[in-house]
């Protein structure tokens, strides 16, 4: 029997366990719980609705210890979400065994999101394209039985059900949906299925409405997006892909209209030209997507990163996708379009309250090429003047001028308003313009890849070393050879071609074909004879092939299933033909990837013989994968001296297929680490056993760069640059993979490179520069709802201002330049105009020097007036350096 003492003690006991076990789940929230819907106009959180900007980071293309910067530079720069696609063959790289650790610790970077306050669209797919290595997929679901990828296939739909299944659940259990206090507002699944859905005739559509169906029987709670999917199923939410989405609908009256990929880049191929695209042309397709209807945009990529490892698809795409994001790939922020946006999210943010009021937007056609969308007030526009519309609560404008050529004037509600040529001005009362997208006064970084000196005279720059018993050695390099030859105890030997992945599974890039090719008397003397040589002939190959003849490399092709008629030389007696396969990353895009392979295609063989020509399909190949060093895993830190490393000379010619290794100290400090690998050809890095990708020193063509006009509409071919140079020279190493000293560098070098020269470098923004003149508007941080609505806005706060900031733990060490009165030219190309205040450089560095960041109003009254009935203009150039061993000021 239980005493009522005992009872009552064992109730309270109950309760308090009761009441830790609640908060416990309370306080492991990072929202109030909220549910997640929509209607024909925005998402609708927690019964309001919203307009987003959303900032696109794929976790696996930065390390865990980036992931917090990254996300709190987006908060910073007004994004109200983070998406991110799933990386299905990250995550299960070998059937049936799952892997959510390190860069693919995908609960750790949702919870990362949901801690900063911001909300995560997870883009399951689970095909991603992404320009990530087979789209995302893992290779070995090409080898299930009878498999036919993103069709009505049951053993397609079977392996992707068990994979979206386990990321919903592993959501869910978590607590990062929203309705459980999670960050998580929406999914999506598949990808631009739209694109290739005819390839599949009526099997496209039915897996299609399969997807569809099979994501929302998960009950996950929220919302589901399908894009580029125009015949998405009435209870998705078909989106908008592209440079520009303003005229995007969707394919129902019930569905709000959504932008999950606003490409603000685009990705690079080796030997090619960096893309770029200007931010007064992004902030404008921003802009004007908002302006049409819009009410959920996302910007693909804000924070490319890098394609570690072989994760970069292809074929032939960079190990960099930086994709000229407004974060670059090394988390530092790219200037002027980092700043310039957050500009526009802020202007956008004030005008919500009248975008979200409206079901949609009154129109007025302002002139041939130039117009206004108005949301909010309850009058006619014929019977608005102007003060009676500012008077409303809710009242927003966009007033787009799409010429691309000419400026104009145009008459808005009884005002004049003067609008550049493609360009959107911003109106968050009808009043007063507080933002244009082809006015830019964020600053601009210069942003350079060199060791930076501490200001200690002592220090010398990191010299690579090799560690031996006694001491280090400065500046060596060890040396190995990879073999030629068949090494491994996992060879085998089969008549006939196979395919390169059937044998490789993609774990490595390298496939080594070898058999044996006899010559006779009469071979020789017909070749002499007829002055022909023999060649290897293949009708189609994929992605780079090099043929050995008797161990010595006698030719290389390079390219994407072309042909190949490879001449050979051959010595009399039997000749060992090695043909060496490599792929640069698989096919990450279109129908039946499955089929896609590498290697080669169709009839391969030896032309040229007196009998005829030879059948290699037809003759016995031994087949090898991977290279010894891989095997041995001579990057790796642990005991790697089972391969013959021997000192390198100096004077060392340059070697193919060779090994090399040294040892470096890490720069000090915090700027980002990059490796200049420009010295060497083509292979791969590891720093300390983490691989930082493929490297190769192809040069772009050195046409087709030019000057840009951010004017008109966007192409991937428009605004190029870095012509006639390497595409690729520099190579992350994020400082997580660092220790302080003695850290391994180890390169595979397959056609000869000049190890020596490689060093170690660190990335920042050393000059940073503005031009504000007093025609640009006040900054948007000093409006607010409360000022446009009340009318409480002085003459004094309308002052533009000038916002200069180093990156974190730099200071301005100098002023490079500075006039204010009528400058010429651009960032480090400025001169002094007819127009000049003598104060400029004191003013300036009073207000900035030594500091982080500082603020100065372009104004007379700071200045003085150099000459008047001019427009003035600010621009200054500044310095900046590490203030680690300074002292710092933040202001």
């Amino acid at each position: 029997m239980i005493s009522s003492s005992r009872l009552q003690m064992s109730f309270f006991q109950f309760l308090s366990f009761h009441l830790i076990i609640q908060f416990t789940l309370i306080s492991s929230n990072f929202f109030e719980p909220f549910n997640v819907t929509y209607d024909h106009r925005a998402l609708i959180i927690d019964g309001r609705r919203r307009i987003l900007n959303s900032a696109g980071i794929h976790y696996p293309r930065a390390t865990p210890e980036m992931w917090p910067d990254l996300i709190a530079k987006s908060k910073e720069g007004g994004a109200d979400v983070v998406q991110t696609y799933v990386f299905w063959g990250g995550h299960e790289p070998v059937k049936g065994q799952y892997y959510f650790e390190g860069r693919y610790d995908l609960v750790k970077f949702v919870k990362l999101v949901g801690e900063s306050g911001l909300y995560l669209h997870l883009r399951i797919g689970p095909y991603v394209c992404a320009e990530w290595n087979f789209g995302g997929f893992p290779v070995w679901l090409r080898d299930v039985p009878g498999v036919v990828f993103r069709t009505d296939n049951a053993p397609f739909k079977e392996e992707m059900q068990k994979f979206v299944t386990k990321i919903v659940d592993l959501m869910r259990e978590e607590m990062l949906l929203s309705w459980q206090g999670g960050p998580i507002i929406m999914f999506q699944i598949e990808n631009e299925y739209g694109n290739i859905e005819h390839s599949f005739g009526q099997g496209g559509n039915e897996y299609m409405k399969w997807a569809a169906g099979m994501a929302l029987a998960l009950d996950a709670g929220v919302p589901w997006v399908m894009c580029k999917q125009t015949d998405a199923p009435e209870n998705i939410i078909d989106a908008c892909n592209g440079y520009y989405c303003d005229g995007f609908k969707p394919n129902s009256p019930k569905k709000p209209i959504f932008w999950t990929e606003d490409w603000d880049g685009w990705y690079t191929t080796w030997g090619g030209r960096l893309p770029h695209r200007p931010v007064e042309d992004l902030a404008f397709a921003v802009a004007r997507f908002f302006q049409r209807g819009g009410s959920f945009q996302n910007y693909y990529m804000y924070f490319g990163g890098t394609n570690f490892g072989r994760t970069s698809g292809g074929p032939f795409y960079i190990t960099s996708y930086d994709y000229d994001a407004p974060i670059d790939e090394y988390g530092l922020l790219s200037e002027p379009k980092w700043g310039h946006l957050k500009d526009l999210h802020a202007a956008i943010k004030l005008c919500e309250p009248a975008l979200v009021a409206a079901d949609s937007a009154q129109y007025i056609k302002l002139g041939p090429k130039q117009e206004a969308h108005v949301y909010g007030g309850s009058l006619s526009i014929q019977s608005m003047n102007f003060s009676q519309y500012g008077s409303q609560s809710k009242c927003s404008a966009f007033l787009a001028n799409i010429d691309e050529h000419q400026a104009a004037t145009v008459r808005f509600l009884g005002q004049s308003f003067t609008l550049p040529p493609w360009s959107v001005s911003i109106l968050p009362d009808c009043r007063n313009t507080v933002f244009n997208t082809a006015k830019v006064a964020a600053q601009t970084h210069i942003k350079t890849v060199e060791f930076v000196l501490p200001l200690s005279n002592s220090s010398l720059l990191p010299q690579f070393i090799v560690q031996t018993e006694d001491s280090p050695q400065s500046t060596s390099w060890l040396t190995a050879k990879e073999p030629i030859t068949l090494w491994s105890e996992e060879n085998f030997t089969v008549k006939g071609i196979l395919e390169h992945l059937n044998v490789t599974k993609d774990e490595s890039d390298y496939l080594w074909y070898f058999t044996r090719i006899y010559v006779s008397d009469d071979d020789i003397a017909f070749w002499e004879k007829n002055k022909v040589s023999p060649a290897v002939s293949i009708d189609s190959m994929r992605d780079v092939l090099r043929v050995f003849i008797n161990g010595q490399l006698t030719g290389s092709v390079v390219g994407h299933w072309v042909k190949v008629v490879q001449p050979v030389q051959f010595q009399k007696g039997y000749n060992e033909l090695v043909l060496l396969s490599q792929t640069v990353g698989l096919q990450n895009y279109g129908a039946f990837l499955e089929r896609d392979g590498a290697g080669f295609k169709g009839q391969i063989k030896l032309t040229g013989f007196k009998n005829g020509d030879i059948d290699l399909s037809n003759l016995s190949w031994t087949y090898q994968v991977g290279l010894k060093g891989e095997f041995l895993k001579v990057y790796s830190t642990g005991d790697n001296e089972k391969f013959e490393w021997s000192e390198l000379a100096v004077d060392a010619t340059p070697s193919t297929f060779t090994w090399y290794k040294t040892f470096f100290d890490a720069p000090s400090g915090v700027d980002p680490v990059a490796l200049d690998l420009g010295s060497m050809g083509k292979g791969q890095a590891w720093v300390n056993g983490h691989h930082i990708g493929r490297y190769w020193t192809v040069i772009s063509p050195k046409d087709g760069c030019g000057s840009c006009d951010y004017r008109g509409a966007y192409s991937s071919g428009k605004c190029r640059t870095n012509c006639g140079n390497p595409t690729q020279t520099w190579y992350h190493v994020p400082r997580a993979w660092l220790e302080a000293s003695n850290n391994l560098l180890v390169v595979f070098e397959e056609t000869g490179g000049n190890p020596f020269e490689i060093s170690v470098k660190l990335r920042s923004a050393k000059v940073i520069c503005a031009q504000v003149s007093e025609s640009h508007y006040p900054p948007l941080r000093k409006w607010s709802r409360a000022d446009l609505t009340g009318g409480n806005i002085s003459r004094n706060d309308m002052t533009p201002e000038m916002h200069l900031k180093c990156q974190d733990g730099h200071i301005m060490s100098s002023i490079e330049f500075a006039s204010y009165g009528t400058p010429n030219g651009s960032c480090q190309k400025f001169s002094r105009g007819n127009c000049h205040a003598s104060n400029s450089s004191s003013v300036v560095t009073e207000a900035c020097q030594g500091k982080n960041k500082c603020d100065i109003a372009i104004s007379n009254a700071v200045f003085g007036d150099p000459c008047r009935g001019v427009i003035k203009t600010l621009a200054v150039e500044a310095r900046c350096i590490s203030s680690s061993n300074i002292g710092y000021s933040r202001y």
